[in-house]
């Protein structure tokens, strides 16, 4: 049964740009390009919350860096790639200074910047950055209660470094803080806010890959599942803006001037950043899409959704056609787990890691 269409609605043969593909569970994959490694234990179990795992390959060391948020705070994990041996941090939520207290985190991600890495954290009570390691705070914005109708619920959520040297955190209000940040030090400032989302942000992400001139570098997503394309710069542009249809768009991703986004009915779409066009639709989860993911360097998009399912996906451009494809490529069922984070671990997609909510481990995988 064919679950691969274009955006008109109908059956898209492979010659025209997409690659037909089964239902997940309906039929094993050919070949089973990843299996299960040691998994990595967390001091607690993980929250249900939209992409929740961070992971960070450290250069020229056999080291890895995972992070998952459950309540107040967050469990950091550095782990050897041979699986032996692992250091744990918990960082907790703070209410500016260094008081501790009851706030919830929703989320954290390291921010890979070309001059330093910082360790961000969003809470209902504001946006903490940390030195990589999570050992030095350097940073803590407040956010504005009175931007919000009462009873409304106030937080952040959504992170991902753009430009070379901004960091973009997305609000419950909508709107989208830029900001600037030095080589080192904490004279980090507000730039810039963006107001073009009406409902509370879900994720934000970069270009991944080789943008085409005309498309933007940056992708936000909100709880209605509106999409808006941005060109990062001194001044951030909106290049377009695509629209809600009724469904909540969890994750996001920007690869290639392709829009990869998860939503909330289990469908990815695929838009051209560029101009908003719909390329491609699959029905890639029975339930809830929590979490994507891209390797840069070969276009592969991992999927996890609540129906304990985790996707390997291959995106590319039809080098005659420039049309944007889709091949299925690995199906791993997480057996009686509810999927909340899934990062690969690799730019090239060779591993990759999940989280399931209130599971007290990381899964690892690696390629056969």
């Amino acid at each position: 049964q064919p679950w691969a269409s274009a955006g008109g609605g109908g059956a898209r043969p492979a010659s025209q740009g997409l690659r037909r593909c089964r239902v997940p569970g309906a039929a094993p994959s050919p070949r089973r390009m990843y299996r299960k490694e040691k998994s990595i234990q967390l001091k607690s179990s993980s929250a249900a919350l939209y992409n929740n795992l961070s992971v960070l390959r450290l250069p020229g060391r056999q080291l890895a860096c995972f992070s998952a948020v459950h309540g107040p705070s967050v469990n950091v994990v550095t782990a050897a790639t041979d699986g032996l041996g692992f250091s744990h941090r918990q960082l907790q939520a703070k209410e500016g200074g260094m008081a501790v207290s009851t706030s919830v985190l929703t989320q954290a991600a390291w921010c890979v910047l070309p001059s330093r890495v910082l360790l961000v954290l969003t809470s209902q009570k504001g946006i903490q950055m940390y030195e990589s390691d999570g050992s030095i705070m350097v940073y803590w914005h407040a956010l504005d209660v009175t931007e919000h109708p009462p009873g409304q619920a106030v937080f952040a959520r959504g992170i991902a470094a753009a430009g070379g040297r901004f960091i973009c955190v997305g609000t419950s209000s909508g709107l989208v803080l830029v900001f600037d940040i030095p080589p080192k030090g904490t004279n980090i400032t507000v730039s810039e806010i963006l107001e073009q989302h009406r409902d509370a942000i879900t994720d934000i992400a970069a270009e991944l890959g080789q943008a085409p001139d005309v498309a933007g570098d940056l992708v936000t997503a909100d709880d209605a599942g509106a999409l808006c394309v941005w060109s990062t710069g001194e001044e951030f542009t909106l290049l377009s803006k695509i629209p809600a249809f009724g469904c909540t768009c969890s994750s996001v991703k920007l690869w290639n001037g392709v829009v990869a986004a998860g939503y909330g009915n289990g469908q990815i779409r695929l838009y051209e950043a560029a101009t908003g066009l719909l390329r491609a639709k699959v029905n890639a989860h029975a339930r809830w899409i929590y979490a994507l993911d891209l390797a840069p360097e070969t276009g592969k998009l991992l999927s996890g959704a609540e129906d304990s399912f985790v996707h390997v996906w291959k995106l590319s451009r039809n080098p005659d056609t420039d049309d944007v494809e889709i091949e299925h490529c690995h199906a791993e069922c997480v057996t009686d787990t509810q999927v909340c984070g899934a990062r690969f671990c690799d730019p090239e997609g060779n591993s990759f890691a999940v989280t399931g909510y209130d599971l007290s481990e990381i899964f690892r995988y690696g390629r056969v």
